[in-house]
């Protein structure tokens, strides 16, 4: 048996090829499509583009004649100078005042190409997976719907097809050949003129066929038990299609650029890793000092407000945005937070508060991020002391698997963190903080 595969490679590039490329490549690749983050927005990172590798990364062994041993002749176009049989002298070393590196060591040459956007998640997103929740709309479950699935024999009245119904018992009735009326109607009409010719012997038999037809026809009846049919409904999965992903962040002046660009990455990661599961993500920017708001993606990222930290400010907002756009029942809600962990201690009991008794009910995952400086041990830093808030939200994290809390300070931490908070886990593995 011969197969002849004559599918069309996509957009003219042999499809095997640039497979077989990707898997080769996939680590150089890898890195370089999570260094195109910085350029892109969180909407826009998951979508296709150019990217770049070094071009020594995709070198390929090949055949060729050796140089060594032999003889061998060359066709050199464009000679004027030399003759079959001629020798070539080498060429005279030069000692002019050239620099002494010059010329030396391998430049980096860069190969550029298209990844189309399943291929860019794919390679970005990598070995992860929704985390495991203990909610009835969890992501990758799928609610079920009723949907027609034929017909049944067993069912309510109300179910009762009439149609199908009297199409079984007209099959039933032609396949036993139960009378018809207009047959009898025919004998009593020939019993009738044979009463009335005098023809007794005519009469009995006739007589004698319709009593048969009579005992036929109560035999098989009309509409029989065996001949109901119901409509039959089956409960179809029907994957939850829609979620919405609320970005929180401290914008007050603790918030150095370094900061807010290790949060841009995170909500960044989790938005792509939100659009594999989701055909539709929101996004809902809240940004807030001693005060929130809600604020587009330019504003979120790129201002500075004066003031103080109370985080429970970020919470009303959100509460406020649920309950007026997201109902719980239509909407799967993620929360990313980041903060520098500075809050005024009077406002860590009422953010607890908030979040055990009105947020963490309602949403699917809540990730909080603790960003310091790039330096653990810069003063003042994350790394170097407590903050204020996270010593209150560990015993939360501990207690709620719906909520996770972890400390960053380079860039080069927010994959590790990502994947660490949604790895892939055991059935009996709990996602704890």
């Amino acid at each position: 048996m011969h197969i002849i595969d004559r599918r069309l490679n996509p957009g003219g590039r042999s499809l095997v090829n640039r497979q077989r490329f990707l898997r080769r490549a996939r680590g150089a690749i890898q890195r370089a499509v999570r260094a195109s983050l910085k350029d892109r927005s969180i909407k826009d990172v998951g979508k296709e583009g150019e990217i770049a590798i070094p071009g020594r990364g995709i070198a390929e062994p090949t055949l060729h004649r050796s140089a060594r041993g032999g003889d061998r002749e060359r066709v050199l176009p464009g000679n004027r100078d030399y003759l079959e049989g001629d020798r070539i002298k080498r060429p005279e070393v030069s000692s002019g005042g050239g620099g002494s590196g010059a010329g030396k060591g391998q430049g980096e040459d860069q190969f550029s190409f298209v990844l189309s956007r399943e291929e860019f998640l794919e390679l970005f997103l990598d070995d992860l997976e929704l985390p495991d929740l203990a909610k009835r709309r969890l992501v990758g479950e799928d609610s079920a719907e009723l949907r027609r699935a034929g017909y049944t024999t067993v069912g309510s009245p109300a179910n009762l097809s009439v149609p199908r119904t009297m199409q079984k018992a007209l099959s039933r009735r032609l396949a036993l050949r139960r009378p018809g009326r207009a047959e009898m109607e025919r004998l009593e009409t020939e019993i009738a003129l044979a009463e009335s010719s005098g023809e007794p012997d005519r009469l009995d038999a006739l007589r004698g066929e319709l009593e048969q037809l009579r005992r036929r026809r109560a035999l098989i009846s009309w509409i029989d038990p065996v001949d109901l049919r119901y409509r039959r409904f089956a409960p179809v999965p029907r994957p939850t299609a829609q979620a919405v992903m609320f970005c929180l962040m401290d914008v007050s002046g603790s918030m150095t650029e370094h900061m807010k660009d290790l949060a841009k990455r995170f909500f960044a990661l989790l938005h792509l890793f939100l659009t594999r599961s989701y055909k539709h993500v929101d996004l809902v920017f809240i940004h807030h000092t001693d005060h929130a708001a809600e604020v587009d993606e330019e504003t979120f990222f790129h201002s500075r407000v004066s003031g103080g930290t109370l985080v429970s400010s970020a919470l009303d907002e959100l509460v406020r945005v649920v309950v007026a756009r997201y109902r719980p029942e239509d909407w799967n809600i993620y929360v990313a937070q980041a903060s520098d962990g500075d809050n005024f201690t009077r406002d860590n009991a009422r953010t607890v508060e908030l979040l055990e008794q009105a947020i963490l009910p309602l949403c699917q995952y809540y990730a909080y991020i603790e960003v310091g400086a790039e330096d653990p041990s810069f003063p003042g830093s994350t790394g170097a002391a407590p903050s204020t808030l996270w010593p209150d939200l560990e015993p939360l994290a501990a207690a709620c698997p719906r909520f996770a809390m972890r400390k960053v300070h380079h860039r080069r931490e927010i994959y590790p963190v990502l994947h660490e908070l949604f790895r892939k886990r055991g059935a009996g593995e709990a996602l704890g903080g």
